[in-house]
């Protein structure tokens, strides 16, 4: 992705993360999900500068993706997609754990695309 769209890619994910830190308050268990959207939204902000350390992407995917591991058995075939999307507020225990699954991959999806981006930098550098 060429620099200008990464950058504007980047700080989009940046809003939507901190956006998804301050909803997570009335969660019942906000610290979590506070702690692992707001570690996307530093490596985001981080990126932003194109200061981001390779381990902090890396370590926010292996976190989401092995909490998404803990939720898709009560997600995958029970939930149709689709249900996420019919209300607002908190439908039943099943569509929000539904869209607690895809937010982590969201999280893992773009973490892995920061890390692997932090990683290239790095080893063009290291070329030099």
């Amino acid at each position: 992705m060429p620099g200008r769209l990464w950058t504007i890619a980047n700080a989009g994910m940046l809003l939507a993360f901190a956006a998804s830190v301050v909803v997570q308050i009335n969660d019942p268990d906000p610290l979590a999900w506070m702690a692992i959207y707001g570690a996307a939204a530093v490596a985001c902000g981080l990126e932003l500068g194109r200061r981001t350390p390779t381990w902090l992407p890396a370590l926010v995917t292996v976190a989401a993706l092995a909490w998404a591991a803990t939720l898709a058995p009560r997600v995958l075939g029970k939930v149709p997609f689709g249900a996420m999307f019919e209300a607002f507020e908190m439908k039943d225990a099943g569509v929000e754990e539904s869209r607690e699954l895809y937010g982590l991959l969201l999280i893992a999806v773009w973490m892995g695309a920061v890390s692997l981006a932090a990683w290239r930098r790095r080893a063009a550098r290291a070329v030099r």
